[in-house]
């Protein structure tokens, strides 16, 4: 297919979840701009769409120079098949030099499904982004070892391809670009295998998601057990925040696995990040070490999680969070 445009420009793929872009898409735009800007080029924001009206306001208001839309009732809900087909055609069209995906469950698969149609590598789950401006050629930086270690990855393959983690780029401010172009392209796609019967909510899924709390308390081994994760719900809502915990907690049966931080749970990066009972595992710290303030709550003054904590607290979690209850209450 004739190439109409050969741009090399940097793209965000725009993810939606009931009509509303993730907040990574806006994270990625911020990476997107900084990137572009070293190598002269443009951001395109991708955005495959039953209705695009919401993603192409959030384009605009992160500063995305192109908007390249596809729209129609075949993307009504994620579709590998269909998403992969409509994202490849854009991509034979427009040459982008950089696609970034946000490493949510969605786009982990179109991710590696597209860089097979493409024939393109892949550095999955990055937490950092660098780019040479003299070749445009990314460093993709992710964890390695079991988090011990950082890898930077650099691809030969184009169009160079990484999935970011949510949560651990900071989310920018509003840029608008007045003369944001937008490109509609009609496209259906030529094969579905699996088609979507019904959309069952996870009873778990409840309340503020750990990737958009300001607030984050977590609790680990040192809970001693789920009853007494109470307590730290109670201080998330006094702090407007939400609870998390580690991996031993969801391994213990605890927790359910969507409260989970680290490098195999969600990485944040919250205002304020509590670690209660929790030892610093380095695979723990890999999901939230990007916090603004973390404060560690620990009996063992030699734990690690003391070694990255802005406020050490060595005490009894079971003394220490009671207090802060009792100080932040209305009735105090």
């Amino acid at each position: 297919m004739e190439n109409r445009n050969d741009h090399r420009d940097i793209w965000v793929f725009l993810e939606e979840f009931e009509g509303q872009p993730k907040q990574v898409g806006c994270e990625l735009l911020g990476q997107a701009r900084r990137l572009a800007d070293e190598i002269g080029q443009q951001v395109g924001a991708v955005i495959i769409s039953p209705d695009a009206r919401a993603a192409l306001a959030l384009a605009h208001t992160y500063g995305a120079d192109l908007a390249y839309v596809v729209e129609g009732e075949a993307y009504r809900h994620f579709n590998t098949d269909a998403y992969c087909e409509a994202f490849a055609h854009l991509c034979e069209l427009y040459r982008p030099e950089v696609i970034l995906v946000g490493a949510t469950a969605n786009g982990r698969e179109l991710a590696s499904h597209l860089a097979v149609m493409l024939e393109a590598g892949l550095t999955a789950d990055c937490t950092a982004l660098s780019i040479d401006p003299e070749t445009a050629i990314m460093s993709w930086e992710r964890p390695a070892f079991g988090g011990n270690l950082y890898a930077r990855i650099c691809a030969k393959t184009h169009p160079q391809m990484g999935t970011v983690r949510p949560g651990v780029m900071p989310l920018p401010g509003a840029c608008p670009c007045e003369n944001m172009q937008i490109v509609y392209e009609d496209y259906r796609p030529k094969r579905v295998r699996v088609r979507l019967k019904e959309f069952i909510r996870d009873i778990e899924e409840t309340g503020m998601s750990l990737q958009d709390a300001e607030v984050v308390i977590s609790g680990g081994r040192g809970m001693k057990g789920p009853e007494n994760f109470k307590m730290l719900e109670e201080l998330a809502a006094l702090l407007g925040g939400t609870v998390g915990c580690s991996r031993s907690v969801v391994e213990e049966g605890w927790l359910p696995a969507s409260k989970q931080v680290g490098q195999t749970g969600s990485s944040v990066s919250p205002r304020i990040y509590f670690a209660c009972g929790i030892s610093g595992a380095v695979q723990h710290v890999a999901g939230m070490d990007r916090s603004d303030a973390i404060v560690a709550i620990n009996q063992d003054p030699h734990a690690p999680i003391f070694d990255i904590a802005d406020y050490c607290i060595v005490g009894d979690v079971f003394e220490v969070v009671p207090a802060l209850i009792e100080e932040l209450s209305p009735d105090a």
